[in-house]
Order: C-alpha cells, then sequence, then structure tokens
C-alpha cells in the first residue's frame, strides 16, 4: 500500500520541480569510468579463454551467458511487469532495469560462440538425422536438430531485443516529449509482451539448457528459469539503486528505504517462489521414479556434486528466506545490499549446477572440478554486460522523469 508521506513526499515533489529532470550519471562517476575498463577486460578475457580454452571453454562460456543473459531477461520481464500492472512504487527504479534490459541485442552476438561449439556442448548436434541421432533424442528428434535449433535460438534473442528496445525507447523518449499517452501505450503492449516472453523463454531453456540432456525433460523447467532471472534482476536493481544513491549520487533523495522496502519484499518472495518451483520439480520426479527422469538429478548427487546440490538449496533458499524475513533487514541498504550481492552470487552458483553436470557428463572425468576458464569466462561475459549496461546508463536521465506515476513513486511509503 502507499500513501502521501509528509516531510518526504514533499521534499519529493519539490525535487521533482527543480533537478529531478537533470538527474544523470555525472562525467567522473565511477560507473561511468569503470564501464570503459570493464569492457575491454571482458574483451581480452574472452579472447584468451577462446585461444586457450579447448573444447572445455565451450560450457564454462554457456554458464557464464546464461548467468548473464537470465539478468537481462529478468530486466525485461521487470519492466514489462511493472507496466502491465501500472504499478507507481517502482517508477523510480524502473529505468535501471530498462538498461539492463538494454544489453539483449549484446547477447544476440555473444551466442554464436554457444553456435560454434553445440558439437561439443549437445550430444544431438553430432550425427544430424542420422539413425544413430533419431535412437539419441527418440521422438525429439525432429526438434533438436542443428539448423532448426540455430533459427529458434535466432528467433528468442531477435524477439527479446526488439521488445527490451522499444520499450527502452519509449520510455526515454517520454522523458524528451512528456506524454502520458507513451505510458499507456506501453501498458497496453506489456501484456502481449508477457506472453511472447514467457513462451520464448520456456522454448529457449528447453533448447539451452534442458537438451544438455536430451534424454530429460521437466515441463516446468522454464518457469524454474524465470523464477532465477527474476530473483538475479531484483538483486542487481538493489545493487545498482544503492551504487548510485549512496554519498548524494544522483539517486540520492529519489530512491528512499520505501523503495529498497518493496524491492526486498519482492525479492524475499521471488526466493520463496524460486524455491517453490524446484522442490515441485524434484518431488515429482522423486515420486515418480523413471530413471529417464531421475538421471538428471543422479548426476547432480554423484561424482562430487552433491555438496553443490546442498549448496543451492542453502544458498538461494535456506540462508535468504531467514535473512529477509525481517522489516528492518529490508529496509536498511547495508544488509539489502548483501542478501543481494549474496542472492547474484547463488544465482550463478544455479545456473552452474544447471548446467554443469549435463554438459561435463560426457567427459568420463566428468564430476565436479571447478576450471579456471570458469572465472574467465565469468570475467569475459560480465565484463562485457558490465560495460554495456554502465555506456547505457551515461546518456539518459537515470529515473523516467516524464512518467505521470513518478510523483507517486517519490511520495511512496509504506504502510
Amino acid at each position: 500500500m502507499s500513501g502521501a508521506s509528509g516531510t518526504t513526499g514533499s521534499a519529493a515533489r519539490e525535487r521533482i520541480g527543480v533537478d529531478v529532470r537533470q538527474v544523470s550519471l555525472p562525467a567522473g562517476h565511477p560507473v561511468a569510468k569503470l564501464s570503459l575498463a570493464a569492457a575491454v577486460a571482458g574483451a581480452v578475457a574472452l579472447a584468451v579463454a577462446w585461444a586457450l580454452g579447448g573444447p572445455r571453454f565451450y560450457s564454462s562460456y554457456l554458464t557464464a551467458y546464461l548467468f548473464f543473459l537470465t539478468l537481462a531477461l529478468g530486466g525485461l520481464v521487470f519492466v514489462l511487469l511493472q507496466f502491465v500492472t501500472r504499478a507507481g512504487w517502482s517508477v523510480a527504479v524502473r529505468r535501471l532495469a530498462e538498461h539492463v534490459m538494454g544489453t539483449l541485442p549484446l547477447f544476440l552476438v555473444l551466442f554464436v560462440p554457444v553456435i560454434i561449439g553445440m558439437g561439443d556442448l549437445f550430444p544431438w548436434a553430432v550425427g544430424e538425422g542420422g539413425g544413430e541421432h533419431e535412437a539419441l533424442v527418440g521422438s525429439k528428434a525432429l526438434w533438436l536438430q542443428p539448423g532448426s535449433w540455430i533459427l529458434r535460438s535466432a528467433v528468442y534473442l531477435v524477439l527479446w531485443s526488439v521488445l527490451g528496445w522499444w520499450f527502452r525507447r519509449q520510455s526515454i523518449g517520454q522523458d524528451r516529449h512528456p506524454d502520458p499517452g507513451v505510458t499507456r501505450r506501453l501498458q497496453i503492449a506489456s501484456a502481449p509482451g508477457l506472453v511472447v516472453f514467457g513462451v520464448t523463454v520456456t522454448l529457449a531453456s528447453f533448447d539451452w539448457v534442458m537438451s544438455l540432456d536430451p534424454h530429460w525433460y521437466s515441463t516446468i523447467f522454464g518457469v524454474y528459469v524465470f523464477a532465477g532471472a527474476v530473483v538475479g534482476i531484483l538483486a542487481l536493481v538493489v545493487v545498482l539503486s544503492v551504487a548510485l544513491e549512496r554519498r548524494r549520487g544522483p539517486l540520492a533523495g529519489i530512491v528512499t528505504p520505501e523503495h529498497y522496502h518493496d524491492l526486498g519484499k519482492l525479492l524475499f518472495g521471488f526466493v520463496v517462489f524460486w524455491a517453490y518451483i524446484a522442490f515441485s520439480q524434484f518431488m515429482l520426479i522423486w515420486y515418480g521414479n523413471l530413471p529417464e527422469e531421475t538421471v538428471w538429478y543422479r548426476q547432480r548427487f554423484e561424482h562430487g556434486w552433491y555438496p553443490v546440490s546442498v549448496a543451492v538449496a542453502v544458498g538461494c533458499f535456506v540462508v535468504p528466506f531467514f535473512f529477509l524475513l525481517g522489516r528492518d533487514v529490508k529496509r536498511n541498504r547495508l544488509t539489502l545490499t548483501a542478501a543481494a550481492v549474496w542472492l547474484l552470487v547463488f544465482h550463478y552458483v544455479d545456473v552452474y549446477w544447471l548446467v554443469m553436470p549435463s554438459a561435463l557428463s560426457v567427459d568420463p572425468g566428468g564430476g565436479f572440478h571447478p576450471h579456471w576458464l570458469d572465472l574467465l569466462t565469468l570475467v569475459a561475459v560480465g565484463g562485457l554486460f558490465a560495460g554495456a549496461v554502465g555506456r547505457l546508463m551515461a546518456g539518459p536521465a537515470l529515473v523516467p522523469v516524464a512518467d505521470p506515476r513518478l510523483p507517486e513513486s517519490l511520495s511512496f511509503e509504506n504502510m
């Protein structure tokens, strides 16, 4: 719930008329300065990993790629959800998610190494169309063909990029030419956008992660990936908000404990939702006890992967669940940032746990053995991603200054 707050609301409304329209990254801000360095470091790390990595490069790269892609996709679904629900409280932090989703075209380019490494990642990608291929994937043979897989992947990435580009462009354009009709158009477009997002993310999770083990299947796997993406973007928005608000930063006086409180509540809620989906998937497969289903979890309970499985459950649910229960934790930027950083780390662990046991299962020594390439590819994709986010932040205002619901967001107060 929200309501007008006395002193805070007056100060916020006064700020709207004074300098909110000028809110942007100053030239010397660390985010602006570090974005270029991050991009250069990412490009260098990618070149080194590509040159020295060998076949193991592709599994490490896919893990890093999916981790940062889920953050960008989380930004897209966060923005769509704010418009479809006509949320007012989130307007002050929505532009940060818009900048993150603006990186989606980058992932269209970064997908090229995944295509090149298909043969090393996906067992079905070898021997297309032959009897051996059909014996391996069974009834999935028509779906798991390299040509159609590449085409579908291109469609997913283009649709996400177009959605993210159009929503961000409309939002930034409204800053220059204030028009409440822009908000109404985005609200109308958000509902079909969510349908497109839901279908494509589900199919992409099947194609890029589930098909690493072509025998296994789960009908709720796409929801699992979606839940992790939302946890990731909420955590990232918290980190960015604190970084840009502290020490009289450009968002000082705009992002308040009220916004942190709601971000914390959403973070807590989606941590629980992720756990619900994860447990539902595990419980149904355990209860059914079918070999073609249990094999996926068996890979993750043997050959050194069991501690990682426990770490995913504890790190993604148990610890943040109890930590985020308290109201004060969600309103304090230090404790909320600690929770957000923790969840970003364990979101990567979760993605690693999804990809690596299946990707390395073809290797006789495919148990849990971290590799220097895991870190180097994380730096590579992360550097390029951070550089793109910083570059997108450097131009427009950090809040949608002409959104008609901005005053509501600035005077928002939890009741």
